[in-house]
C-alpha cells in the first residue's frame, strides 16, 4: 500500500484523531489552505489541460516551496499520465496531483530513519546548527525539557559565544525548564565549553548533552571550521558523539532554508533536519523538497509556540495534516 493508500485509509476510519493528529492539522493549516488556494486558481484559469497549464502548474509547485526538482518530475509524469488517459478536464486532474505529490514524498523516504538516536552507553551528544533566527536555542530548551520529562538527565552548552545575548537566552531557558547550563563569557572559545560541557557529562553521568551553536561568524569558512573543531573536541571526549548534528531550519524562509540546507549539508555531516515555525507559515511542502531534494531525514518539527509543540516528525501525519481536504475519499 503506497502512502496516498494508507492516508485514504486513515481518513475513511472512525478513530478519533489522536492529539498528535491534532497539532499536525492545526500546525499545517496555514500551508494546507495556501497550497489549496493556489490549486483552486490554477484550476479556474483552465478549462483544459494543454501545455500553458503545465508550466502554469510547475510555477504554483515551485511557488509551494515543494522544490524545482519535484515540481518539474510531477509535472512530466502528469503529462504522461494525460496522454494516457485522455484526460482533458483540469479538475479531473486535481485528485492525481495530490496523489502523486504525496506517492513521490513516500518513495522518495523509503528506508528514510526519522528517529532521534542515542548513545548505547554514557553521554549522548546533540549538535545544533544553522543560522541566526531559525529557533536553535528554543528548539534546544523545548527538547531539554521534553527529555527531562522522560526521565533523562539533561545538560545544556551555550557555545553560541558570538551572537549577543545568546548565552543568557539558553541560560533563562535551562531555569525554565530546570536544566543546568554550562556556559562561559561572551566572546570565549566555543570548543572550550562544549569541552567543559562534554566533561562534565562524563563525571556526573548525564544521559544527554545539547550543545547551542553559533549561527555566523565572520564569514562561511570561520563558521565551518568552528563546527569542525567542536566536533573533534567531543570526538576526543566521547569517539561515537555526536549521535546528532542537527540543522535547525525556519519554515518560513521556504525554499531559503532548503539552500542553507544544501550549503551545511556540503561542509559539515548532518544527520537530520529541525524544522521550526511550521504553524506560522504557507510553506509546509519545503519538507517535500528537502525529503526529495536533499535526502536528510527530518527529526523534529515545530508546530505551535507552546512546551509541547516540539513533535517528533511522522512522515504520514505531516502529510495528511498537509493534504487533508485535498485528498479525496469515497462514501
Amino acid at each position: 500500500m503506497g502512502l496516498f493508500d494508507a492516508i485514504k485509509k486513515a481518513f475513511t476510519g472512525d478513530e478519533p484523531e489522536t492529539p498528535e493528529e491534532n497539532k499536525y492539522d492545526e500546525g499545517l493549516e496555514k500551508s494546507r489552505s495556501s497550497f489549496g488556494e493556489k490549486l483552486n486558481a490554477l484550476f479556474a484559469n483552465f478549462r483544459s489541460v494543454d501545455e500553458d497549464f503545465f508550466d502554469n502548474l510547475e510555477e504554483m509547485l515551485i511557488e509551494s516551496d515543494v522544490g524545482f526538482e519535484t515540481a518539474v518530475k510531477l509535472s512530466d509524469d502528469l503529462r504522461e499520465e494525460v496522454k494516457l488517459k485522455n484526460a482533458k478536464d483540469p479538475k479531473a486532474v486535481s485528485h492525481v496531483i495530490v496523489e502523486k505529490l504525496v506517492d513521490m514524498y513516500g518513495d522518495a523516504g523509503k528506508d528514510e530513519d526519522n528517529a532521534l538516536h542515542f548513545a548505547e552507553s554514557g553521554p549522548s551528544v546533540f549538535l545544533f546548527v544553522g543560522v541566526n533566527g531559525a529557533g536553535k536555542t528554543t528548539t534546544v530548551g523545548k527538547l531539554a525539557h521534553q527529555l527531562k520529562e522522560e526521565g533523562k538527565r539533561v545538560l545544556l552548552v551555550a557555545a553560541d559565544t558570538f551572537r549577543a545575548g545568546a548565552i543568557q537566552q539558553l541560560q533563562e531557558w535551562g531555569r525554565r525548564v530546570d536544566v543546568p547550563v554550562v556556559a562561559t563569557k561572551e566572546g570565549g572559545d566555543p570548543a572550550a565549553v562544549v569541552f567543559d560541557g562534554v566533561k562534565r557529562a562524563k563525571d556526573e553521568q548525564f544521559d544527554v548533552v545539547l550543545v547551542d551553536t553559533a549561527g555566523r561568524l565572520q564569514n562561511k569558512v570561520n563558521l565551518m571550521n568552528e563546527l569542525n573543531k567542536i566536533k573533534r573536541v567531543i570526538v576526543r571526549e566521547l569517539p561515537d558523539a555526536p549521535q546528532e548534528v542537527l540543522l535547525v531550519l525556519d519554515a518560513t524562509t521556504g525554499q531559503n532554508a532548503l539552500n542553507q540546507a544544501k550549503e551545511f549539508n556540503q561542509t559539515t555531516k548532518i544527520t537530520g533536519i529541525v524544522l521550526t515555525k511550521l504553524d506560522g507559515s504557507g510553506k509546509g511542502g519545503i519538507v517535500l523538497a528537502i525529503r526529495n531534494e536533499l535526502h536528510v531525514p527530518v527529526k523534529l518539527v515545530g508546530l505551535g509556540e507552546k512546551m509541547d509543540d516540539l513533535q517528533a516528525f511522522d512522515p504520514t501525519k505531516f502529510v495528511a495534516g498537509l493534504f487533508k481536504g485535498l485528498i479525496k475519499v469515497e462514501a
